[in-house]
C-alpha cells in the first residue's frame, strides 16, 4: 500500500496544503524561519534577483536547466507524479528539469515534514520537501518548483491591496508573515487570482471558516486553487527567465 494522505486531507481549506513551520540551515546560509513553506534567505527579496544570482543560469541553447535528484523513499508512483509535474514546465517554457550529472547547484527533493522550497536558486544541494503525507499532488509539486525558481505566493505582491482585503484580525501573530507584502518584481503582469502561488480564503485564520483573504471588489471570486498551473503563472516564468513568449 502507498503512503497515506487521510491526516494531510483534513481540514484542507483551514490549513494550506503547503504549511510547514521550521527553521533550517540551507545551502550553508542562515535563513529566517516561516511559518509557510518558504525557506527565505536573509537579505532575499521576492522575485527580485540581484544580479541573477537567485536565477538558474540559462544555458548557451536558450535553456534553462534545473537539475534534481528525487530520494529513494519515495515510492515509483510518487517519483513519476513529481516527474509529471517537472513536464508540464517543459512543455510551456525554457525551464527543464534534469536529473543531475555531477552539477554543484542542484534541488535535492526530499519527503520531509510538509512541503517547502527555497526561494529561487540558493547555490549547492538545495532541499525541496515533498511529503508523502500530501504533498506529491501535481499542482502542489508545480507550486514549490515555482517557489525554486524564484516566485513567492502571489497574495503578497506588492501591489495586493488593490486586488484582496487581509484580514489581521482572524491571524495570529505567529503566522502573521504569511501576509506580509514584499517587495516583488510583478514582470508587468496582473494580479492572478487564479494562480497556484495564491493561498485560498481561510488560509493560516486563527478560528476555523475565518476569513483571511477577500478578493476586492469581487468577494466571490474563487483563491487558492492546487490544480494546475494559470497562464499567467506560466507567463511569467517565461518572462523571468527570458524564455520565448
Amino acid at each position: 500500500m502507498g503512503h497515506s494522505c487521510k491526516l494531510f486531507k483534513q481540514n484542507l481549506e483551514h490549513i494550506p496544503p503547503d504549511h510547514i513551520t521550521l527553521c533550517q540551515i540551507c545551502a550553508n546560509q542562515c535563513v529566517m524561519s516561516l511559518p509557510g513553506d518558504v525557506l527565505l534567505p536573509k537579505k532575499r527579496n521576492a522575485m527580485k534577483c540581484w544580479r541573477n544570482y537567485c536565477k538558474w543560469p540559462k544555458s548557451a541553447n536558450g535553456l534553462v536547466e534545473v537539475p534534481y535528484t528525487i530520494s529513494d523513499y519515495f515510492y515509483d508512483y510518487e517519483k513519476a507524479q513529481i516527474e509529471r509535474a517537472m513536464r508540464s514546465f517543459h512543455t510551456r517554457t525554457c525551464v527543464r528539469f534534469v536529473p543531475r550529472s555531477g552539477q554543484s547547484d542542484y534541488l535535492s527533493i526530499e519527503s520531509k515534514l510538509g512541503c517547502y522550497s527555497t526561494l529561487g536558486r540558493a547555490g549547492g544541494r538545495q532541499e525541496l520537501s515533498l511529503s508523502v503525507s500530501g504533498c506529491v499532488h501535481h499542482g502542489i509539486v508545480q507550486h514549490e518548483l515555482l517557489h525554486a525558481l524564484g516566485f513567492h505566493h502571489e497574495h503578497t505582491r506588492s501591489d495586493r491591496d488593490r486586488y484582496v482585503t487581509i484580514h489581521w484580525e482572524n491571524i495570529s501573530s505567529a503566522t502573521a508573515y504569511n501576509f506580509h507584502k514584499a517587495n516583488t518584481n510583478n514582470l508587468n503582469t496582473p494580479y492572478d487570482y487564479s494562480s497556484i502561488m495564491h493561498y485560498g480564503r481561510t488560509a493560516f485564520a486563527s478560528e476555523y471558516g475565518a476569513e483571511t483573504i477577500t478578493p476586492i471588489p469581487d468577494g466571490s471570486v474563487q483563491i487558492g486553487q492546487r490544480d494546475d498551473m494559470s497562464d499567467i503563472d506560466v507567463l511569467r516564468v517565461n518572462r523571468l527567465y527570458g524564455c520565448r513568449e
